[in-house]
């Protein structure tokens, strides 16, 4: 036993040993993807500086030495807006992107750019982030270039000649214990440099380079047009398919009772599970033909109109729901959105009846009153087959399509709890 648990402590720390390598082998993986990007910086920097530097001097011709520094600095800080200027160009910011994302170690590279900016608010950000890593990788790449050399010349400089220790001593006193010191502080500070300048550019990257307001809203609106799309797709499926399933359950279950002793309402049965799968397969290609469309709403919405309700109720009735109908004239020239959802909610409602009531008679009104239409459904409660207070898809499809038209809908058992009824009012001059 002791024996088994020193190997399970061994095999945890050897575990640990390669989680912690893993992780360092991250950082610095990350550390050096880092000063790539600055490095990268700075080679965008230098043709801006160079071409600075050529004005100042074209300007101030026959400079004394001494201040050739001056015009360095002042060449740089010239060469910054030039850069800001280039980085308005669209495309910039795609390049950018890419190059971040890559290599820059940001926090939610999947929110960084990877196309041209189409708004002023975009270029100003990828101006300003330009501006940044042509400056930060000026700063790293001139201290890695110059510095590095220095600070191995200072650390390394003690096992040169005798004659360049002598030369060194005369001019720099005690540098055989100062300079490998100073030179190692040198190389810190260019790590230091580095790491810091790679961080904040992390830090500033979704921020920069990640999308504006504007972008965030329009891509939420399209995200809520799909999910809005999703949905309404779902419920076509949910009422056209789901009341198909329900009225050939019954009708099968009810065929195969009297298969024997009634031949004739066992193929009457038969037939109308026929007529409804038909029409259900129908329904069922014209939903997926809107899904298979890149723009669901230009192909239009498909799917049955109040025009076809003598059709639905005759299916019920051969399932076993007696209808007793009652239809306002002029349905048929409602606003055809209007019209599909109230088919839907209309098939759904009977649907409901069929699957948890059973063969029991409802009450159908549809009405127009008021400038809208309002659709009454009414069936029995029996003991073997309570109320759903909470509903299921169906009640809440209802509710959405009602919605969709501001609308607005109602269910539940009245009030002596023998009859489930659900009220529907839709606006006629609704759309979708």
């Amino acid at each position: 036993m002791i024996t088994g648990v020193g190997m399970r402590l061994r095999r945890t720390g050897a575990v640990g040993v390669r989680l912690r390598r893993a992780a360092g082998a991250s950082v610095g993986r990350r550390a050096r993807l880092r000063w790539v990007h600055l490095v990268l910086g700075g080679a965008l920097l230098m043709p801006y500086w160079m071409l600075s530097v050529v004005l100042y001097g074209a300007l101030n011709p026959n400079q004394p030495p001494g201040r050739q520094l001056l015009l360095y600095v002042l060449s740089l800080l010239t060469s910054l807006p030039m850069a800001a200027v280039t980085a308005l160009v669209p495309m910039v910011r795609g390049l950018e992107g890419a190059a971040a994302r890559a290599l820059c170690s940001a926090a939610r590279p999947e929110e960084l750019a990877t196309g041209p900016a189409r708004s002023w608010g975009a270029r100003w950000r990828t101006a300003l982030w330009y501006v940044l890593h042509v400056l930060f990788g000026g700063v790293v790449a001139g201290m890695t270039l110059a510095g590095t050399p220095f600070a191995v010349v200072l650390v390394c400089g003690f096992a040169g000649t005798r004659e360049f220790v002598r030369l060194w001593e005369r001019h720099f006193p005690g540098w055989l214990v100062t300079g490998p010191a100073l030179g190692l502080g040198v190389l810190l500070l260019i790590v230091g440099t580095n790491a810091v300048c790679g961080a904040l550019l992390a830090r500033w990257a979704p921020a920069l380079l990640g999308p504006t307001p504007e972008e965030r809203v329009a891509a939420a609106e399209r995200r809520a047009t799909v999910l809005a799309q999703r949905n309404r797709l779902a419920r076509e499926l949910h009422d056209s398919v789901g009341h198909a399933l329900s009225a050939v359950g019954i009708q099968a279950s009810a065929a195969a009772r009297v298969l024997r002793s009634n031949p004739d309402f066992a193929a009457e049965a038969l037939a109308a599970i026929e007529e409804t799968a038909r029409a259900a397969v129908a329904e069922l290609d014209a939903v997926l033909g809107l899904l298979r469309e890149e723009d669901p709403e230009a192909a239009g919405p498909a799917g049955p109109t109040l025009a076809g309700l003598d059709d639905l109720l005759r299916q019920l009735g051969r399932a076993g729901v007696a209808v007793d109908a009652e239809l306002a004239p002029g349905l048929a020239g409602l606003p055809e959105p209007v019209s599909r959802e109230a088919y839907r909610i209309v098939q759904e409602g009977l649907t409901n009846v069929l699957r948890h009531a059973g063969p029991a008679p409802a009450g159908l009104r549809v009405r127009l009153a008021d400038g809208r239409l309002e659709i009454d459904l009414t069936n029995p409660l029996g003991p073997a087959r309570p109320s759903r207070p909470g509903g299921g898809r169906g009640l809440r499809g209802i509710g959405e399509r009602a919605a969709a038209l501001h609308g607005g809908s109602a269910a539940g058992p009245d009030g002596d709890g023998t009859t489930w009824r659900l009220a529907v009012w839709l606006p006629v001059g609704g759309t979708t």
